[in-house]
Parts: C-alpha cells; sequence; structure tokens
C-alpha cells in the first residue's frame, strides 16, 4: 500500500541540470568546454511515524513505523524523466508479514505547469503466515483468536495515473490506482483521489531556512468481490467470497519544512464503518463477536483499522543532484 512516503509534488518534479558559469578573467582567453552536466540522478530517504496510514487504513496496528526509499531517475531532456525505485516500511499486518517491500517504477513527463506521472507498483509483504480460511479451501495449519483469515500471500501490484497542476503557490492534483486483486484478495481495486496543496512563499515563511505548507486528499477506494477463500459461511453472504465495501478517505495537514526535512502533522479518516473495516482488513485485533454487524461481517467483531487518526511523519528527502 502505498503509501504516504513521498510528498506528492517532490515525486512528481523533474531535477533541474545543474548550471555552469565561465569566469573568464579581466581578458579573453581560451576556455575549455564545460563537460555536459549528468542525465542520471538519484533520490533517497527515509521517514519515522507514529502510524502508517495508506488510504484511511492503518498497516501499522496504529503503532509506529519506519520507512526509506531509493529511486534512480534519468533524465531524457528537461520535460521527461524515466525513473525506478525500491522502498520499504515496518507493517503489522493479519498475516504477520516482515515487513513491506516496493518495487516501482514509470515515467514522468512534464508540460509547463502540468507534471504527470504513470507507472507500475509492486507491494511485497514476504514471510506471512496464512490464518483460518473460507467454508470451500482447505483450512489453514493456522487460526486468528477471532476467527478472521488472511492468505500467507497479500502481495499484489497497481498501475497508477498521478498529475499535478502548478498556479503559484497552489497545486491542484489527482491520482487513479487499479489493481486486478488488491491485497490478494481477489478483489479487484480501483483508488481515484483529488488533492490540493499550498506552499507558503519566501514572505509568509517562518524564516529564511523554515517554510510550511497545508494540504489535504479526498480519496474513493473501490472494491470487488474476495475470492472463496475469504468466503463466509452465514444467510445472505456466499462462501465463494464476499462483495468488500467501497469507501471514502480524507486526510488534511501541515508541514513544516527545514533543508532536506520534513515534519507533517496530519488528520486522516474513513466512512468505512466499524463492521466492513474488520471484514476487509482481517484484523488480528478485533474481538471475535459485537454489535458491528454487517452483510459481510456476521459475527459483529469490529476493527478500529480504519477510523480516524492523527499522524506525525518526520521525513529526509534528497537527490544526488541536490548534493553538488
Amino acid at each position: 500500500m502505498k503509501k504516504v512516503l513521498l510528498p506528492l509534488v517532490a515525486a512528481l518534479a523533474v531535477s533541474a541540470a545543474p548550471a555552469f558559469a565561465a569566469d573568464v578573467g579581466t581578458k579573453a582567453m581560451a576556455q575549455a568546454p564545460a563537460a555536459a552536466p549528468s542525465p542520471w540522478d538519484i533520490a533517497f530517504g527515509s521517514a519515522l511515524m507514529n502510524d502508517y496510514i495508506f488510504r484511511g487504513v492503518t498497516q501499522s496496528n496504529h503503532k509506529g513505523s519506519v520507512a526509506a526509499y531509493f529511486e534512480p531517475r534519468y533524465n531524457i531532456n528537461s520535460n521527461w524523466q524515466l525513473y525506478a525505485g525500491i522502498s520499504g516500511e515496518s507493517i503489522s499486518f493479519a498475516n504477520r508479514a516482515a515487513a513491506e517491500i516496493d518495487f516501482y517504477g514509470g515515467v514522468r513527463p512534464t508540460f509547463g505547469p502540468v507534471a504527470l506521472d504513470f507507472g507500475f507498483w509492486y507491494y511485497d509483504y514476504p514471510g506471512g503466515t496464512c490464518y483460518g480460511g473460507g467454508p470451500l479451501v482447505p483450512a489453514c495449519a493456522n487460526a486468528l483468536l477471532n476467527g478472521n483469515s488472511a492468505k500467507a500471500n497479500a502481495s499484489f501490484y497497481e498501475f497508477y495515473g498521478k498529475g499535478i497542476y502548478t498556479a503559484g503557490d497552489w497545486a491542484f492534483g489527482a491520482n487513479f490506482y487499479y489493481s486486478p486483486s488488491f491485497l490478494n484478495t481477489g478483489a479487484k481495486g480501483e483508488y481515484l483521489s483529488g488533492t490540493v496543496k499550498y506552499t507558503a512563499p519566501a514572505t509568509m515563511a517562518i524564516n529564511k531556512d523554515i517554510g510550511w505548507y497545508v494540504s489535504g486528499e479526498y480519496g474513493r477506494q473501490w472494491l470487488g468481490t474476495s475470492d472463496s477463500f475469504y468466503g463466509v459461511a452465514a444467510p445472505g453472504v456466499g462462501p465463494n467470497g464476499i462483495n468488500f465495501a467501497d469507501y471514502n478517505t480524507w486526510n488534511i495537514g501541515l508541514g513544516i519544512t527545514w533543508k532536506v526535512f520534513t515534519l507533517d502533522l496530519r488528520y486522516s479518516d474513513t466512512n468505512l464503518s466499524k463492521g466492513n473495516c474488520n471484514a476487509f482488513t482481517s484484523d488480528f485485533t478485533a474481538p471475535a463477536t459485537g454489535p458491528d454487524v454487517t452483510p459481510i461481517n456476521p459475527a459483529g467483531g469490529g476493527s478500529n483499522w480504519c477510523g480516524a487518526r492523527f499522524i506525525a511523519k518526520l521525513s529526509a528527502d534528497l537527490t544526488l543532484g541536490s548534493l553538488k
């Protein structure tokens, strides 16, 4: 899942080639031509956060998480950039996977104030354990105490397209992601969101080194029907799979920047009920039964993995080009 790790404007920016100036001194003299700037660059960074939230849902059981990424880039010209990267985050999933390791790549074309990004993202969750299983599949050797089910392999991939239009200090964005099997549940997933960001100009900065911004996002996650592993033997619910509930998610926050560091303070929430959240996440901390009965969560155990949350994230983002 992705993630929360790169600020959207920085993720779409094309690295600028360094400028060279010839010092001719007080009299004309022959000068060797300056070497052409390399089209290659590398972006890298890390982050520490009190909760890893992905599209409104915690990936770390509301516990702290650390993240890091490494992204080589190739600038075809000033308007086109190719990139590939790897990132990692600490998580706490129902299948007890060891971590989230992401592999991604794509192209970033820029046309004046419009920056686009098209690519592919693979979310790998190694070290998972199988728990439970639906009535039509062989049961796993292990079981969660609350009766939820989780596949050993939750890895999946998405295709995405993003766009940002910058007008002065404002940036307006749109994002779309598609997966044929979200979290390897068998249910297709589509995510569409809009973003807005205001970056304070230098005249409004805290001082010459410390800046700030405010930003927000509103999105909708569509989810299809799972495979039989997540089927439920209950009246009105087919054992061949469950139709996960679609939901809306939103966040708003304030960021403070100093050199390569960013402190982002953000509020995040969804409209997913506790019962439908439990069916979607297989939350291992949810009670086995309870009042949160829904058609896809007949036992009524509710999960708080999809509710309101305050997130504080401290990150550092650099490029080799910026260090020259």
